[in-house]
């Protein structure tokens, strides 16, 4: 089951909304009605993951009791705990990596060793949905609760909870036990969280369904064709569709998840902030996935020393983050391809210097490009420069992310820098006049609206209207609109789940 099916939106989440409405309004917020609130949850969740996973959710109920053994082993038995944390460790990424890891390190020895069908059995074996998001979640739990970050869980079921809570399940994002645990515990609802949650949770099915699942069509298409039919309009077109089905897909399911999240009563942090409107690939990895990069700066990062071992340290640590990052997305090189090349995208504007950042002059004083960049021309010129570079290089490593194998990607990327346009009958029929307006409001819906609005209210000239929006007149006008768009929007929606049977889900590969 997944969130923009009928059975989730019209019969699954309303259901359990209903249910978990009225525990809480009746307890208004008191901890004996938030425990059947917890309980509700519980068994909602583990019936959602059952329903597509009916043996691995013996899995993840096994690994949570694992890890919540192991907080409670690192509290009362301190001087072992480096065991626990390492024990747990060990099996949870050890199921990880048989889950997803065996058939591709099987696939190259039986390629070394002449014996292609070597490991068959283990290439056979499904992928538990979810499992690198789990994993990572009890794996921060252990090491916070080692660290000493965060008192262990003393109640098994709330740690299942946490595990399996199904807004964020299958596709996060990964959330820390210690921004949770205090809402596990005691938490409310009230009518505005849930407009919010519901508002946020429509704009994210939204952005699935209508601009991830039509932009796919094209994306489909292109990278399904041998790249050596493909003009450079067709490899391009495709690739900026992978680029944005990707971003809408998963950044909408997030905002799904955040949504739900906000109407069972508990707040779950970001994980996309408008990547694309990124000045360098430094900025687009604060943007993109948020939870994913803070997690590997957390405990892989800085433990492996951050960049306090000196410059030839802090160069390897970043690139086996990033070959990390690479390979948690999936088995095969043109996942790790991919995570190496914005690992060393990123150590070149660390340290090339002046295209991305300011030199400085002798004796602290400005150079002569910080006193150009005070030029709003050369500011401007610059930053459309800065931009277009993010784009480019994103595009670029997408386009290894999505294909079948690294041959395959570096032949549609030659093919983009080739000199023919025509584009095949299969891209043709796809590029509707619905499909350009699609790809126009993904344009617009990827800029950081918010963010500029907020800048803008600050100036004085924009004083008096962003007073109004803050009274309470305002407020309600906000409230009206944004009521009368969200339900605008969520027809809409309803029209789509109908009528399209079209509905690709990316994270099986993660």
């Amino acid at each position: 089951m997944v969130f923009s099916s009928q059975v989730f939106v019209f019969i699954f989440l309303p259901v359990v909304f209903i249910l978990n409405t009225a525990v809480m309004a009746v307890g208004r917020g008191r901890k004996g009605f938030t425990k059947a609130s917890n309980w509700l949850l519980l068994i909602s969740s583990l019936i959602f993951y059952s329903w597509g996973e009916p043996l691995a959710v013996l899995l993840l109920i096994g690994e949570a009791f694992l890890c919540f053994a192991a907080g409670l082993l690192i509290e009362k038995r301190p001087m072992q705990k480096k065991l626990w944390v390492a024990l747990s460790a060990v099996l949870v990424l050890g199921a990880l990596c048989f889950f997803k890891y065996s058939g591709f390190i099987a696939g190259l020895l039986g390629q070394l060793f002449g014996k292609p069908d070597l490991g068959s059995e283990l290439k056979a074996v499904a992928l538990p949905l979810g499992i690198s998001f789990f994993s990572f979640q009890l794996l921060s739990y252990v090491i916070d609760v080692y660290r000493g970050v965060t008192p262990p869980c003393k109640n098994y079921f709330r740690m299942l909870l946490y595990t399996a809570f199904f807004p964020q399940l299958v596709a996060g994002p990964i959330v820390k036990y210690k921004d949770i645990a205090a809402q596990l515990e005691e938490r409310r609802i009230d009518a505005e969280n849930v407009a919010k949650g519901v508002r946020r949770f429509v704009t994210g099915l939204a952005k699935k369904l209508i601009i991830a699942n039509t932009v796919a069509l094209i994306a489909d298409a292109v990278f399904d064709a041998d790249p050596k039919s493909l003009s450079a309009g067709a490899a391009i077109l495709g690739a900026v569709c992978y680029m944005i089905q990707i971003y809408f897909d998963f950044s909408g399911y997030s905002d799904m998840a955040i949504g739900m999240g906000r109407m069972f009563g508990f707040k779950i942090n970001e994980n996309f902030m408008h990547p694309y409107a990124s000045l360098s690939i430094r900025e687009f990895w604060h943007r993109w996935h948020i939870s994913l990069s803070s997690w590997f700066r957390d405990y892989l990062y800085i433990p492996l020393g951050g960049n306090r071992k000196g410059r030839a340290r802090t160069v390897l640590n970043k690139l086996i983050v990033f070959f990390l990052t690479g390979l948690w997305h999936g088995a095969g090189f043109t996942f790790i391809i991919w995570g190496l090349w914005h690992g060393l995208l990123l150590l070149i504007e660390e340290y090339a210097g002046a295209a991305f950042g300011v030199i400085k002059g002798k004796g602290g004083n400005a150079s002569r490009f910080e006193k150009l960049g005070k030029n709003p021309v050369f500011r401007a010129v610059t930053t459309v420069l800065r931009l277009l570079y993010v784009l480019a290089a994103v595009l670029l490593g997408f386009v290894l992310f999505r294909s079948a194998n690294a041959s395959a990607g570096f032949a549609l990327i030659g093919r983009m820098f080739s000199n023919t346009w025509t584009l095949p009958a299969s891209v043709q029929v796809n590029l509707t006049p619905f499909m350009i307006f699609v790809l126009v409001l993904s344009v617009i819906a990827s800029m950081p609206w918010a963010e500029w609005a907020g800048k803008i209210g600050s100036k004085k000239s924009f004083s008096g209207i962003a007073g109004f929006l803050s009274g309470n007149a305002g407020k309600t006008l906000v409230l009206a609109v944004s009521l009368v768009l969200t339900l605008a929007l969520f027809a809409v929606c309803a029209m789509f789940l109908a009528s399209s049977a079209y509905n690709p889900f990316i994270y099986f590969r993660f």
